[in-house]
């Protein structure tokens, strides 16, 4: 029997990765079995295995897809520009996913809508699962302390208010693109373009994009 290529098992992985998002995005994380996930990709009910020890380890990929797709565009930007404000740093996560459809780390076109009600459930296991919030946490660490970094170069530039602490002014913008993702899954943010310009212009009339004290 020929030994299997690696890009046809990227490509089954890609798809059980797929199903998996689309069943856990209709009828929820807990409602979902492993044999759900393999009727939805089509393939055996032993297949999803070969690439995931269990539902966990789905959940967190794709709950970290949809962390990727929005904040890939934040530590490229923390790494191009050393002037950014608050609202560019919002503005460049939500940017991604304000069409339907958003491009993940490997080029292919993902729902948004499916990415992030998957996002929303995996923020609910992180209370329940020890392993999962370890790694989630790491990831948030890392991200928090590139925007850090990107606020101190934005205080030395003069677009970062003086009297922000990075560290903590890096959880507020956590805070508000988490609370993006809420509003957009469950109470009806819609338009996540005129989130990215409002936020723009609450925080300009704060002070917070002229770089006030």
């Amino acid at each position: 029997m020929p030994r299997i290529t690696a890009e046809r098992r990227a490509a089954n992985r890609s798809q059980i990765v797929a199903a998996a998002r689309r069943c856990f995005s209709r009828d929820g994380f807990h409602q979902t079995s492993m044999p759900d996930i393999a009727a939805e990709a089509g393939v055996s009910v032993g297949a999803p295995y070969r690439y995931f020890a269990g539902k966990e380890e789905l959940i967190l990929e794709i709950a970290g897809d949809a962390f990727r797709v929005m904040f890939d565009p934040v530590e490229r930007l923390v790494g191009e520009a050393g002037d950014v404000t608050v609202a560019d740093l919002v503005a460049a996560a939500v940017d991604p996913v304000s069409g339907e459809v958003a491009v993940d780390g490997t080029g292919r076109a993902v729902p948004v809508d499916e990415l992030l009600r998957c996002a929303v459930q995996a923020w609910g296991e992180l209370l329940r699962h020890q392993g999962l919030r370890e790694q989630a946490g790491a990831g948030f660490e890392r991200v928090r302390e590139r925007i850090a970094d990107a606020l101190r170069a934005g205080r030395r530039a003069g677009t970062v208010p003086a009297g922000l602490d990075p560290d903590r002014g890096a959880r507020v913008v956590m805070a508000l693109l988490h609370g993006f993702v809420l509003q957009y899954t469950a109470f009806g943010l819609d338009d996540p373009a005129g989130f990215a310009h409002d936020v723009r212009v609450v925080l300009s009339d704060a002070g917070v994009l002229r770089g006030d004290r």
